[in-house]
């Protein structure tokens, strides 16, 4: 994978356990995150340190070729990401930062653990993205902007 790659899709949820939601275009802000995904949104006590999700399309795709489905028998957005990467291996550190179109800037602070909800989605998924980060990033909006399907991302280290 190269130095760029495209963002490949956006969804967001507004409530715990709500259904997830496709958009073709969204706003990110330092308050919210993704405008209308309730994960993102500040606290009464401060920012959140997780405000967005991102998922590497060719990881998903992995998880789902060792559990014997094929790439687009579960949706991407069953994983709960925000946004799906395609094209492009995300930082598995702390503290990168990745640009998404011309403004938005994402600094990753973390690793986003698959949780037991994976498993209602179906057996062994949990398990099929656990390694190497499959189970995608979480980071912080450190620039806000508009993004779009099909934007480039790049990384900025």
């Amino acid at each position: 994978m190269g130095t760029t790659g495209r963002l490949g899709g956006i969804a967001r949820h507004d409530r715990p356990r709500g259904p997830m939601q496709l958009v073709d275009e969204v706003a990110v802000t330092l308050r919210e995150g993704v405008v209308g995904d309730y994960r993102g949104a500040m606290r009464p006590d401060g920012p959140r340190k997780r405000q967005v999700s991102l998922i590497e399309a060719e990881s998903w795709a992995s998880a789902l070729h060792d559990l014997g489905l094929s790439p687009d028998a579960i949706g991407w957005q069953e994983r709960r990401a925000n946004l799906l990467v395609e094209g492009l291996a995300l930082p598995r550190n702390n503290g990168a930062r990745v640009r998404i179109g011309e403004a938005v800037v994402i600094e990753i602070v973390q690793e986003c653990d698959p949780c037991s909800r994976m498993e209602e989605i179906h057996p062994g998924l949990k398990a099929a993205l656990l390694p190497d980060w499959r189970g995608g990033v979480l980071g912080r909006v450190l620039a806000e902007g508009t993004i779009r399907t099909g934007d480039t991302i790049r990384i900025e280290q």
